[in-house]
């Protein structure tokens, strides 16, 4: 009897114990939710000879999974003791251990139907399925594999890991959002990262699945347009060969590395760092494994270098821990013959509190966030208000979505709302620093909407390099004034090369070319900016400029005083053997010529251009007509006269001397209006001489203006052949000599001039140039007119017709004998 009483206590207990005995993963509720929480990983696939269910507890359990599944039981128990939110109506919940991609479909069939089948139907808004909204998944690929059954019935499904930016396409997932922001603003803050400490050599790791690839995909094209060069990229899996990873990254001399995974596939790979004695590496963490607790504490962890990392900011949820407390004294069906009230075999009860409240906190806003957006969509379907909700209104998932999508309210001072993607258009992200203590220490933020706000205290990292920022380069900065030159197939591979004169490199714009100087400026080797050139001319206030115009108007002065000489005395054998008639057309001429010295100077224009060489090249071409006719004359008078009477009547009848100097000069104005037609010398900048100035100057086409100058040079040289054969002429009577001597003097100076012409192209030039044409006037002057003048005024018994017939008879006496 005693006996029996005993096991009438023992049954009455166990029954008791039976009846309180509650799981985890099921709630009854007027309303329930769906949950998929990854709380086991199936960290390497199983190959089966035939089908079998899957026993997620048999696979290593995830701490800070099954602290975000606490958290939607926690949101789930605080919203229904709310009194504002759902007043008289009860959230329950159906969750699931979503460890593995493939083999957990019977919980998702169980969740979108009835009776756990698929059925066809004709009713669109007829509700099959007993949830009104989901919310995960944890990761991009089991979103992507479970998420179109729920978009068929547009059963809401809010994510609150799954990053991938496919799922932002509406098209194919009508009824996916997220509270999670997708990979390409994680991929912007890990750029941002990157370029605030100047590292442009990095190598990205990136766990193989869709959401590794997605990252990889964004991460290209956030760096196309920087300064940014992936170094190396590789996808990393359970049979990945760490050790070949780091012997790449050695061999490329990567300094930077970023590892774009989940924990688990980044545990495996910082451990295997810390195995291989990997050292001095920047580590740039993805925001799914940041915060993780266990690495910062792994024992070498510090020999590896420096840990940075991106992540959702870290936020207090307000009575979680009482809840993981309370929540860990229950009883509940942890054993596998109990799961009769359990809907998976599941058990953690190695797991305390103080575990779960220790594990990473990453994602748990983005779970209570998720549930709350849920709860207030409901909250408008049912017209919730003075603190009862209509439980009349029947709610088909579509109309939560529906509300889902216009959510707008505030959670932790926390503004939630959705774009048209279903992404989150609120928040921002941190960055951190795993510090000595082997914390996860903020040390930065970037916010995702305006203003855009981005901040890093530098002063709180520890670097490896004791103070120093590291760097991570291909090749090393050129120094100021080189460009880069591309050594391989990364822009981010150069070899440095000084720019030349005449070209600046801008690093910040192009450092990979020389950008050649503006006309008006200069550099020197090696420069950054150019320099404006400094523009010079001979002004007319310059000393030279001013002497040789003095000299200009001296000639035209003794032009005329030798003109009014020459009338006084004209009919005296002097002035009609230096030509008569003719010495004033040659003065004349020689004055008009002088006009061209006045427009070397000043700044030039179109017009003192054509009027610096016209009037020297017409009225000069007159005066060597003039003096090729009185070469000829003379040497007609004392050689041809004698021997040719013919010639030399003709000569005489027809004014052959008249008709020459005429036909010059009409065919010298031809040719210099076609040419001042066609191609008018204009103004020119001498920018090639100098490299740090402009000379302005006129530029003349040779080739429009090659008539004018043949002709010149042509009498030039007739001139100087018939002078030169008076050159026996009796000794007093030297004309032919003075015209011989008057042109070899103009030869010299032009000689000259061009000779320095090639030397020197300064604006001096113009001086010079002016002081040739200035010393072509006086050479005939001086050593033509000026001896006859003196003739006539201190010489007059030489000035006697007497004097030259008997110079003449002598000489033709001599020549015919």
């Amino acid at each position: 009897m005693k006996h029996f009483l005993v096991s009438l206590c023992l049954l009455g207990i166990f029954l008791l114990a039976l009846a309180m005995c509650t799981s985890e993963f099921h709630l009854e509720g007027d309303y329930v939710l769906g949950g998929l929480f990854d709380i086991h990983h199936d960290s390497a696939p199983v190959y089966h000879d035939r089908p079998e269910a899957i026993d997620c507890s048999s696979k290593p359990l995830i701490h800070s999974s099954y602290r975000r599944f606490q958290v939607m039981r926690f949101s789930v128990e605080e919203i229904n003791n709310s009194t504002s939110l759902l007043p008289n109506v009860s959230l329950g919940y159906e969750i699931f251990d979503h460890c593995s991609d493939t083999h957990n479909f019977p919980d998702f069939f169980n969740l979108i139907s009835t009776n756990g089948l698929i059925q066809p139907y004709d009713e669109p808004h007829k509700n099959l399925s007993k949830v009104i909204a989901l919310v995960g998944t944890y990761t991009s690929p089991k979103a992507l594999t479970v998420a179109p059954l729920f978009m068929m019935n547009l059963i809401p499904m809010v994510a609150y890991g799954a990053a991938t930016s496919v799922l932002s396409r509406k098209q194919n997932f009508p009824s996916f959002l997220r509270t999670v922001h997708p990979s390409q603003n994680v991929m912007e803050v890990i750029v941002k990262l990157v370029q605030y400490f100047n590292w442009r050599w990095v190598s990205f790791l990136y766990i193989d699945d869709d959401y590794g690839k997605d990252g990889q995909d964004l991460f290209i094209k956030r760096i196309k347009d920087t300064e940014i060069c992936l170094a190396y990229t590789k996808s990393l899996n359970q049979f990945t060969d760490h050790s070949q990873i780091f012997k790449q990254t050695e061999a490329h001399k990567i300094g930077v590395i970023i590892v774009f995974a989940p924990e688990w596939t980044a545990e495996a790979l910082i451990e295997a760092a810390i195995k291989l004695n990997v050292t001095n590496k920047v580590w740039i963490a993805g925001d799914g494994w940041s915060l993780n607790k266990k690495l910062p504490k792994k024992k070498g962890i510090r020999n590896i270098g420096t840990v940075l990392g991106v992540s959702q900011p870290r936020m207090t949820i307000p009575g979680f821990t009482d809840f993981i407390h309370s929540s860990r004294s229950q009883t509940h069906c942890e054993k596998a013959e109990q799961n009769m009230l359990c809907n998976q075999v599941y058990n953690c009860s190695s797991l305390s509190a103080k575990d779960v409240i220790a594990a990473d906190p990453s994602f748990n806003f983005p779970v209570h966030a998720a549930v709350y957006a849920i709860a207030h969509a409901l909250h408008n379907v049912l017209q919730c208000g003075a603190g009862r909700c209509n439980t009349n209104i029947t709610v088909y998932p579509h109309m939560v979505l529906a509300e889902l999508k216009k959510s707008k309210f505030t959670l932790l001072n926390q503004k939630i709302q959705f774009d048209e993607n279903g992404d989150p258009n609120y928040g921002s992200y941190s960055v951190v620093f795993w510090n000595q203590s082997g914390d996860a220490e903020e040390v930065g933020f970037y916010n995702f909407h305006p203003p855009f706000d981005f901040f890093i205290n530098d002063s709180k990292i520890q670097w490896h390099t004791k103070g120093e920022v590291p760097s991570s380069l291909c090749s090393q900065e050129c120094p100021s004034g080189f460009y880069r030159k591309y050594n391989g197939l990364h822009k981010c591979c150069f070899n440095c090369e000084k720019c030349q004169n005449g070209t600046y490199v801008n690093s910040t714009d192009d450092p990979y070319k020389c950008i050649k100087c503006k006309e008006t400026e200069w550099s020197a080797v090696g420069s950054t900016s150019c320099s404006l050139r400094e523009v010079e001319y001979v002004p007319f206030t310059d000393g030279g400029a001013i002497l040789i115009m003095v000299g200009a108007c001296a000639l035209v002065g003794l032009s005329l005083a030798m003109s009014a000489l020459f009338a006084i005395n004209y009919n005296t054998p002097v002035v009609r053997s230096a030509g008569g008639p003719m010495c004033f057309l040659i003065l004349g001429c020689l004055s008009l010529c002088s006009l061209s010295v006045f427009f070397y100077f000043g700044k030039p224009t179109t017009s003192s251009c054509i009027l610096r060489f016209l009037p020297f090249l017409l009225f000069y071409t007159v005066c060597l007509a003039c003096f090729v006719v009185r070469s000829f004359q003379i040497v007609c008078i004392f050689k041809i006269a004698a021997k040719f009477k013919m010639v030399s009547r003709w000569w005489m009848k027809y004014h052959g001397q008249w008709l020459i100097i005429s036909m010059a000069f009409v065919t010298q104005a031809l040719l210099l209006i076609i040419s001042n037609a066609c191609a008018p010398p204009k103004p020119y900048n001498e920018t090639m001489w100098y490299p740090d100035k402009i000379i302005l100057g006129c530029d003349i086409n040779f080739k429009t203006s090659s008539g004018a100058l043949v002709l010149l040079l042509s009498l030039c040289f007739l001139c100087f052949i018939f002078s030169y054969m008076g050159k026996d002429l009796p000794k007093n009577y030297n004309e032919a000599k003075a015209i011989t001597f008057c042109l070899l003097l103009l030869i010299l100076t032009w000689i000259i001039f061009a000779t320095v012409n090639i030397l020197y192209r300064g604006k001096h030039i113009l001086t010079l140039n002016a002081l040739a044409v200035l010393a072509s006037l006086y050479c005939f002057l001086l050593f033509y007119f000026l001896p006859k003048c003196c003739i006539i005024l201190f010489q007059s018994h030489k000035n006697t017709q007497e004097y030259f017939q008997g110079l003449i008879q002598s000489y033709t006496k001599t020549i015919s004998q």
